[in-house]
């Protein structure tokens, strides 16, 4: 399971909330840790907190520019309704190039509009804050004197600038294969997750310092997400919708933030104007440093896979939303933002797509679009996916990879066609993790963070959550799904329906799962999990390098070959590089693509783990 700007790592994972106005709040403050339902004063206005998350100081999380995050309370006597941004409804100015602004519309970063004959561009998302009143430091950027176009028909709507390579060619031939050809050789990958160089301060840099950059075949970028536009679905990175729904980006981590000449992978400080910067300007120069090195961004996670089943409903909608995934990151045409973005200012950072699903017919975080089509579904996106980056493939003389990251329980493998959709990767990446987590406690008193009433389980025991093979004496062996919950079990599920070992990439945590209040009996193994054990960023999860140097016994199953700490009453179960070296042995003697990793911020700052993984390409 990827958790995207969530659970899995960060502040942005999304529940829902009553409201409860409470008068005098405390003020917000920067650096300060929210719970769920929090409320609090910012500009004189009152807002609850829609998640519990640190408002890590630069990351401009405040009330009124984070909706993901919070929720204003006194709407109805600070802030008028919201009306639509309607082409038809905003009036452009006859030979001008730009709309008037108008009060109520919704404008995002990047967008133009004409206000007393002068051209201004919203620097963030806005539907209030008039031009004029907005001032240095406001929304607002005053661009020049409105001038007609250099065309003779006005443009309707806001447009971003040309794109520099036309669309994916139309052709009613077959498309024939891109030279190179589909990609070999043994994978060793890793997810950086965006949200990394807030709270757990990971930079680009950090994969290069660490070592592991070296040993890296690719870098899955986690994520990118997609929304309702245009009639349809389409990527895209500066979009902010309503709260408690999953939507969201951030622009700033992506391609707006500086980074320092001593956070930079080259040692040169970005330039406040220059068009990428951020977390894509450090991997194109951590590309430049590693060219055999490719980066995928990867699209959905556990947050982010809201639209995937109604975007993938009809041939034209699969169309267009690969068409503008590939003109987003592949051809690099980004949306302007904070002087940075524009057309082709991405391009060559991404080599190819990864589709992170979360998951097809089966409901993942609660609010997904869900259909039983999308069994089929999902393997019409790929082919679509794998055509049009074929057919850019074609005229550039390039061949762009294609992957997915896959559940790896036996219902979520069932709910797809692995023999189908296999045919259009490069490879599949198995989350072979999350089999065991702390949302299966036993004290009826525990509510969970974001909830709000217990979900105990009197028979909850502490059990592996990525384990290489499935103990008989296991909790969960005997369930549904139990014989097979393991990396072995999935990986046999994955070769019977007939997926060639090669395409077949293990997913190994660097992260591990746990208990508290577990019984001291049998070394804490099998034992009732009275509630998940407190985590650095998420109750129930914690880093490997924290675990690394936690109290307690260390012991590796002689079954599962997976690793487990108890002190006597905390209980976790994670890989170390001895856990490691066994499921990298497993690969290779079952001639297995490869294995990546969940995700890098999680290893020591030496690349402990990853030089494990490192064995791989040996």
């Amino acid at each position: 399971m990827h958790i995207c700007n969530g659970f899995k790592a960060s502040a942005i994972v999304v529940a829902l909330f009553s409201p409860a106005v409470l008068a005098a709040s405390p003020p917000w403050q920067e650096g300060q840790s929210y719970s769920a339902g929090t409320t609090v004063s910012f500009n004189g206005k009152e807002y609850q907190a829609l998640a519990a998350h640190t408002a890590w100081p630069g990351s401009n999380w405040n009330p009124a520019d984070s909706i993901t995050l919070w929720k204003i309370l006194n709407t109805s006597t600070e802030i008028p309704p919201q009306a639509p941004a309607n082409p038809e409804t905003i009036n452009t100015p006859a030979g001008s190039q730009y709309p008037t602004w108008v009060k109520g519309a919704v404008y995002t970063g990047g967008m133009r509009v004409i206000y007393n004959g002068v051209v201004y561009e919203a620097k963030w998302w806005t539907n209030q804050e008039s031009p004029e009143e907005s001032g240095q430091w406001g929304v607002w950027k005053r661009i020049g004197e409105a001038t007609p176009p250099p065309t003779t028909d006005p443009t309707p709507t806001p447009t971003p600038d040309p794109t520099p390579t036309p669309d994916p060619i139309p052709t009613p031939d077959p498309i024939p294969t891109p030279d190179p050809a589909p990609t070999t050789g043994k994978q060793l990958g890793a997810y950086f997750a965006q949200w990394g160089v807030y709270g757990r301060n990971y930079k680009v840099k950090n994969i290069d310092t660490s070592g592991s950059a070296s040993k890296l075949t690719f870098i899955n970028y986690a994520f990118g997400n997609i929304y309702p536009q245009n009639g349809g679905y389409e990527c895209d990175i500066i979009h902010r919708a309503e709260a408690g729904n999953g939507d969201g980006g951030d622009a700033f981590a992506d391609f707006s933030k500086s980074f320092e000449a001593s956070e930079s992978v080259d040692g040169k400080a970005d330039a406040w104007d220059q068009p990428l910067r951020g977390n894509f300007g450090q991997l194109k120069k951590l590309k430049a440093k590693y060219p055999d090195m490719k980066v995928f961004i990867s699209l959905g996670g556990w947050s982010w896979s809201k639209w995937f089943s109604a975007a993938s409903q009809t041939d034209a909608l699969r169309k267009q939303l690969v068409s503008s995934c590939i003109n987003l990151y592949i051809k690099g045409n980004l949306p302007t933002y904070d002087n940075a973005g524009g057309s082709g200012a991405a391009i060559n950072v991404f080599d190819g797509i990864d589709i992170d699903w979360e998951y097809p017919v089966i409901q993942g975080i609660g609010y997904n679009t869900v259909s039983p089509e999308d069994k089929q579904n999902y393997t019409l996106l790929l082919k679509e996916f794998r055509e049009q980056l074929d057919a850019l493939g074609v005229a550039n003389k390039k061949r762009y990879p294609l992957t997915v990251a896959i559940g790896a329980g036996k219902d979520k493998i069932a709910a797809t066609e692995p023999s189908k959709y296999s045919q259009y990767l490069d490879w599949i990446n198995l989350m072979s993790y999350d089999y065991n987590g702390g949302w299966q406690y036993a004290d009826p008193t525990y509510v969970p963070p974001g909830s709000s009433r217990p979900n105990a389980d009197p028979n909850a025991k502490t059990n592996f959550h990525a384990p290489l093979f499935i103990d008989p004496n296991a909790p969960d062996a005997s369930a549904a799904n139990g014989p097979t919950n393991s990396v072995d079990g999935a990986v046999k599920i994955l070769l019977a329906q007939g997926v060639t070992p090669q395409k077949i990439v293990v997913g190994i945590p660097f992260y591990g799962r746990g208990w508290t209040g577990v019984p001291n009996v049998s070394n804490g193994l099998y034992q009732k999990a009275w509630r998940p054990a407190a985590g650095t960023y998420e109750t129930g999860i914690e880093d490997y390098k924290v675990l690394k140097n936690a109290a307690g016994t260390l012991s590796i199953h002689n079954v599962t070959k997976q690793a487990y700490k108890f002190d006597g009453s905390t209980w976790w179960s994670y890989d170390t590089p001895a856990t490691i070296k066994t499921k990298v042995d497993y690969v290779k003697s079952n001639k297995l693509g490869g294995v990546f990793s969940w995700s890098l911020d999680g290893d020591t700052v030496d690349g402990e783990l990853m030089n494990a993984m490192g064995e791989m390409r040996k």
